[in-house]
């Protein structure tokens, strides 16, 4: 296999053969003459011409000697000797500006073919640097997300798997349509309540087909009759900002701490919890303002959609630790929140 030249060694090449051109055409007579030239012979004609006037017209002397015959030929030539010198020293300037303009072209030539050979054996390892500090910042961020707040003063706090999501089911009226067994007990109070791990991850929504723990925890989701209605809230307004081509998974919204998420749930407003509007994405704000606008649809249902989560989100705040509120955070549910929050002022 022929081995293919390097990008540093062609231009090396080219950058040495047009400093070859550049000398042979310096070392070649060039026939036409220069305006130096021109001027040089110029004067001295009218030189010439000059002298052949004042010999003509000069009254005739018999004292004549040698030392004055070569004098006057001295100041005959001597000034056009003096004329094409400066000539010579004008095309000799020319020629040296040419040749220094070639090898800085060159040079030039060289170094963009060292700059791009080094430019690409780094950027690979730049790329997989940026995406080590990336990695590890986004750690950063969320431990100190899940750190700086305040604790649960419980001593003993049940894991994810095995706490209720909500603090406390929401008590129905007596109107309300509702199975009932023979002994009178309501059939959502036979069911163990959603955990706090299924609910997050119910909120995120399946990852793809082969999710099999997401679709499992979306169902125990829908069953309950509170969380059920943020999750058909929430799959709703996702679906209709992925018709204008707005992915949950494309947003890198900024990460608050969980003391702003809980002061959100508990009815503060305005400055205090601004930071929960980190969506950063101008083309997805500039979509959902102009969909708010035009669309009486999806106005509606991200309004509906803010209100569910507004509810869901305060019962389950009082019932979460600071880890378990950094982790619906990040899902898919809590972004859009954040987005059409953002865009509806409700964190103004």
């Amino acid at each position: 296999m022929t081995e293919q030249p390097r990008p540093q060694d062609t231009a090396t090449r080219a950058a040495l053969e047009t400093r070859l051109r550049g000398q042979s055409r310096a070392g070649e007579p060039e026939r036409a003459m220069t305006k130096a030239e021109w001027i040089a012979l110029a004067l001295s004609v009218l030189w010439l011409g000059l002298v052949g006037v004042f010999y003509v017209f000069m009254p005739s002397s018999e004292n004549t000697n040698t030392l004055s015959a070569i004098m006057g030929l001295i100041g005959v030539f001597l000034p056009i000797a003096m004329f094409w010198v400066a000539a010579i020293l004008a095309r000799v300037t020319r020629e040296m500006r040419a040749e220094a303009a070639e090898l800085r072209q060159s040079v030039e030539a060289m170094r963009q073919a060292w700059v791009s050979q080094n430019s690409n054996r780094a950027m690979p390892q730049m790329e997989k640097k940026l995406d080590e500090i990336a990695k590890a910042t986004r750690q950063t961020e969320t431990a100190l997300a899940t750190f700086t707040s305040r604790r649960d003063v419980q001593a003993t706090v049940p894991s994810a798997n095995r706490k209720a999501a909500l603090a406390a089911p929401r008590p129905s009226s007596p109107a309300e349509d509702q199975p009932v067994l023979a002994l009178g007990t309501p059939a959502e109070e036979m069911r163990s309540p959603v955990s706090v791990s299924d609910f997050v991850r119910a909120l995120n929504f399946p990852d793809n087909a082969e999710d099999k723990d997401g679709f499992r925890a979306l169902r125990r989701a829908l069953e309950d009759r509170t969380m059920s209605k943020l999750v058909r809230a929430a799959q709703d307004v996702l679906t209709l900002m992925s018709q204008d081509g707005i992915y949950m998974d494309d947003l890198r919204p900024d990460r608050a701490r969980p003391e702003i998420w809980r002061k959100f749930a508990k009815g503060e407003r305005g400055r205090e919890v601004a930071a929960l509007g980190g969506v950063r994405d101008r083309s997805s704000l500039a979509l959902s303002a102009g969909r708010m606008r035009q669309d009486p649809v999806f106005r509606d249902a991200a309004h509906h959609f803010l209100r569910q989560f507004d509810k869901t989100f305060a019962e389950f705040e009082s019932n979460a630790s600071d880890q378990e509120v950094a982790e619906l955070a990040e899902t898919r549910t809590a972004r859009a929140f954040m987005l059409l929050g953002r865009v509806t002022g409700t964190f103004d």
